[in-house]
């Protein structure tokens, strides 16, 4: 795709999450969108289906998340019926650690924290896109959320060539939860990502290549 970022966001920056979403299916690439069931996520999965139903979502699965998540997961997908593809990592949880010997923490053993990374997120979105093969990832990050997403921008290339649509990019926490009481959208109360240790750190999905 040969596409002026800098013009196109520019004039997204005056779009509707709804519109940067339906202007992502119109380019006609092969699309997909991702989701974590982490607070709030109902935001995008509405969004997602409101606007492109057929869009299939993925959703790396640890194994490690916790009961609360995984219910209002279950509720999510049967109130908003998104074209959902869970993909899980090659190993169980309780085979992991075994033989990490639980969660590794990345200030004790960083090489360990690392392949721990890869094994329960990166392996299985890279196996997502492998098999999907997207030109465009609809995701649901904002610039407030970390110091790495500063810089980026509603559309951004991701390192593997793929064309990044952030539609809630410029939202804030205000807009997040106006939107889910509007819609009376259900959401976790806990949640539990085992590769980060801070809430506003990156797990290396949005800057792996």
């Amino acid at each position: 795709m040969d596409l002026d970022l800098d013009a196109l966001n520019s004039t997204l920056r005056n779009a509707s999450a709804e519109e940067i979403i339906r202007w992502a299916v119109s380019l006609n690439e092969p699309i997909m969108a991702s989701t974590s069931f982490s607070p709030n996520a109902a935001v995008m999965l509405k969004l997602v289906t409101d606007a492109a139903p057929e869009m299939p979502v993925v959703w790396a699965d640890s194994g490690y998340n916790v009961p609360d998540a995984y219910r209002v997961a279950e509720q999510l997908i049967k109130l908003l019926k998104p074209n959902m593809k869970p993909y899980v990592p090659l190993i169980t949880a309780e085979h992991r650690n075994a033989i990490m010997g639980g969660i590794p923490h990345p200030d004790d053993n960083p090489e360990l924290h690392r392949e721990f990374t890869r094994q329960v997120k990166l392996e299985p979105f890279n196996r997502a896109f492998a098999e999907l093969a997207p030109k465009i990832w609809v995701t649901g990050i904002r610039k407030e959320e970390t110091e790495f997403r500063q810089n980026l921008d509603i559309l951004s290339w991701d390192g593997r060539g793929i064309l990044k649509v952030a539609p809630i990019f410029y939202w804030t926490e205000a807009d997040v939860q106006a939107y889910m009481s509007e819609h009376k959208l259900p959401s976790c109360k806990h949640y539990f990502d085992p590769t980060k240790v801070a809430e506003n750190r990156e797990c290396g999905l949005h800057t792996s290549a």
